[in-house]
């Protein structure tokens, strides 16, 4: 390990004290060698299945008015037409974007990254 590897990891426990977190190499990546090595690290990982949910609306309603629901019946959903839909990763919303067609299939356009708070 070279001393900057061991000063960065000295400020990383450092800061991981202070502020009771989870930080990692990731957070200080300054070189392409270094991002090519942290790539490496999780390489492990790049494989594992991930479920993806883009939400057009959500609606509620009593089981009396599902009930009622045929053919041709239409869901009244809590977002307007052009407001931005919300894109969820296991079940956490990573990001909100605008629907488009893609030949002939219908896509999502990223068009925010939502941070959350992890406390």
């Amino acid at each position: 390990m070279t001393s900057e590897n061991n000063t960065e990891a000295m400020i990383l426990t450092e800061l991981e004290k202070q502020n009771n977190q989870n930080i990692t190499n990731t957070d200080f990546i300054k070189s392409p060698d270094v991002e090519t090595h942290t790539a490496h690290k999780l390489q492990a990982v790049f494989d594992i299945p991930v479920k993806v949910q883009a939400v057009l609306g959500k609606s509620s309603m009593e089981v009396n008015q599902l009930l009622r629901l045929s053919t041709g019946s239409v869901i009244e959903l809590d977002r307007r037409v052009g407001e931005a839909i919300d894109i969820y990763v296991n079940d956490r919303l990573v990001a909100r974007g605008e629907v488009v067609v893609v030949d002939e299939h219908l896509g999502v356009t990223m068009t925010e990254i939502v941070k959350q708070d992890h406390s």
